[in-house]
């Protein structure tokens, strides 16, 4: 196998059929293909021909998986560094680690950026259960968006969230520099990065200038009736 998970490569189930892995490979093909202007990668294709080259042939594809079995590994789960059951500082860290799954995701495969809810199961430690107001949250932020088939994939904002923040949230910065990170530290921030406040607008009244504030009384003694004139008027009647 040398180091390449095709299953991971194809961004498809170890258990996917015929059918899925021909569908993905078309897909991918058409973008990778080097006479696409655009997105095309002579290496990537190479790689995506031997992938499905070996998954489309029923023994090979049964070799590959015995393989594969033997030498990968399951990452070990964010749960067991990080607190995701706490309150609300549980449901903060959940937030985060999903949000940097996804990062790492759109970044090392921009083509194909979707994460499946059973990876994210997977990789965070916990039960989907305790994603639905995690993942609610998210999209409504329009951090993330939730396709029909549940997967997930990290929106422009939600990137520039992730980079933007990570300076201000210890949590964040674990998880995009090592996978780990303290539960306890940082809520406050957290809270305020996803939430931040907002400073009401004050319009001053319109400033007059000096000058023009004489020139506007000059004007209105201008426009003023003469009433000496009128005094004269009616002592010689």
């Amino acid at each position: 196998m040398k180091n390449l998970d095709y299953y991971d490569f194809l961004q498809i189930s170890p258990h996917a059929e015929a059918d899925t892995i021909h569908r993905v490979f078309r897909f991918l093909a058409a973008r990778l293909h080097p006479d696409n202007p655009e997105s095309g990668d002579p290496e990537k294709f190479h790689l995506l021909k031997k992938a499905y080259d070996v998954l489309s042939n029923p023994t090979l594809r049964a070799d590959y998986d015995l393989t594969r079995e033997n030498e990968v590994h399951q990452p070990v789960p964010l749960s067991n560094s990080i607190d995701f059951m706490d309150s609300v500082e549980g449901e903060l860290n959940r937030r985060l680690a999903l949000l940097a799954l996804l990062y790492f995701r759109r970044r090392a495969y921009p083509w194909s950026p979707e994460v499946t809810l059973t990876e994210v199961e997977t990789r965070m430690g916990f039960p989907r259960d305790y994603l639905e107001f995690t993942t609610w949250y998210l999209q409504k932020k329009g951090y993330i968006i939730r396709a029909d088939n549940s997967d997930f994939t990290l929106t422009a904002d939600g990137l520039d969230f992730v980079e933007t923040q990570r300076v201000n949230i210890p949590t964040l910065n674990k998880l995009l520099t090592s996978g780990i990170g303290p539960s306890t530290t940082n809520s406050v921030a957290t809270s305020n990065a996803f939430n931040p406040a907002t400073t009401p607008i004050v319009v001053p009244p319109p400033m007059t200038h000096p000058a023009e504030r004489r020139a506007n009384k000059s004007d209105r003694r201008v426009n003023l009736p003469d009433r000496r004139v009128s005094t004269r008027d009616r002592r010689a009647q």
